[in-house]
């Protein structure tokens, strides 16, 4: 069984079915049937065409649903038959998919969770997770948003802004490890891109191939985490960067800024430095500090104090640090890091341990465990 090969193929489906009638949570649902159907039984008889047979059955699901669904709605779902399966349609749908969810009747939050879920394949914990939401809201405003269109008839795609926003997201956690999918988000911005001369589409580009070039060198064979400045710049893709640098250049000259050009802006920048100790922060800082009028973000704010930190020197950092609000995902985590940078290996030890354990990934939570044991081994010694 091709699971990957079922990822790929589900929402060209849901979108196959939305444009033929069925509604977006109708269609989901009837992909998902269709789904545990081909998990039964491809592994014995696998169809010749995976993406033909996802169709039919799906919509023969759609189909049973809606007719069970008839006293409810107080109305006759007549159907002429069964449209037979397009194996020759070569149309990728994935990206008309998102912009079909981020649909009017939404706001872009719920748009955006929608999405994410139903497309982009995350977990409502990895949604949560990246709205710094409780499990439980971030649950019921998918299920809201369900709710909401289920009725609904796409002929009215969303924006461009909420569409961007998914793609971000979904990049963030394909990049993080936890999910193969920022390949899959670098190529839908691609396609977006060619579609239009959004510069924060472009934006969105080059900040994500900026951070893809670095991949290779993110984690070592055994699988350990590599910070930023300590990984092996050679590993860069420097191909890609220079691709992200041309797209960005290109758009920051239309003097239309936004975040994710500013985000970009940062990326190069640490893409340029060919040492960490050549980095220069000074500027890096001036661009959180227009990251931060454009969104005003706490994570903005809390990337802008460990940038700080390291312009100005870490009492600095710590003093923009204390104006953030303590809960803040991988806060405690940049206190240790300002506090080792400014001598306090104790503090710095103990604030490594206690983010550990509150970590998001098993790479994270095992990174900063071994900065707490390191830390403790010097101040043995």
């Amino acid at each position: 069984m091709d699971e990957s090969l079922l990822r790929t193929l589900t929402p060209t489906v849901i979108g196959i079915l939305v444009r033929r009638g069925a509604g977006f949570a109708a269609a989901e649902d009837a992909v998902q049937e269709a789904l545990i159907e081909a998990v039964r039984g491809w592994p014995d008889d696998p169809p010749r065409d995976p993406k033909g047979w996802l169709v039919t059955v799906a919509w023969r699901k759609f189909l049973d649903a809606a007719r069970t669904d008839t006293s409810r709605r107080n109305r006759e779902v007549l159907v002429e038959g069964e449209p037979d399966p397009v194996p020759g349609e070569e149309v990728d749908d994935t990206l008309q998919l998102y912009f079909l969810c981020a649909h009017p009747s939404l706001t872009p939050a719920s748009a955006v969770a929608l999405t994410l879920r139903a497309v982009g394949g995350l977990t409502t914990r990895q949604i949560a997770q990246a709205y710094l939401v409780p499990e439980a809201t971030m649950a019921q405003r998918i299920s809201r948003a369900k709710r909401t269109v289920s009725a609904v008839r796409f002929n009215q795609p969303g924006d461009v802004a909420t569409v961007l926003r998914v793609l971000y997201l979904v990049f963030n956690e394909g990049y993080s490890g936890d999910l193969d999918l920022a390949a899959e988000a670098i190529r839908l911005t691609r396609q977006l891109a060619v579609r239009t001369k959004h510069e924060e589409v472009a934006g969105l580009l080059a900040l994500m191939l900026l951070h893809h070039a670095r991949r290779p060198a993110r984690t070592a064979a055994d699988g350990r985490l590599v910070p930023l400045a300590e990984q092996d710049r050679c590993l860069w893709d420097t191909r890609l960067i220079a691709e992200g640098v041309d797209v960005l250049q290109a758009a920051l000259a239309r003097d239309r800024l936004g975040e994710f050009q500013a985000q970009a802006a940062i990326a190069a920048l640490h893409a340029d430095a060919r040492t960490a100790a050549e980095t220069d922060w000074v500027q890096i800082v001036e661009w959180y500090d227009e990251l931060v009028r454009l969104t005003g973000s706490p994570v903005a704010r809390l990337n802008r104090a460990v940038a700080v930190g390291e312009a100005d020197g870490p009492r600095a950092g710590l003093a923009a640090l204390a104006e953030l609000d303590a809960s803040l995902p991988r806060h405690t985590a940049a206190l240790a890091y300002l506090h080792e940078r400014d001598g306090d290996l104790a503090t710095a030890a103990r604030l490594y341990a206690e983010a550990a354990r509150s970590a998001p990934n098993l790479p994270e939570r095992d990174h900063l465990t071994r900065q707490a044991a390191r830390l403790n081994a010097e101040l043995r010694d």
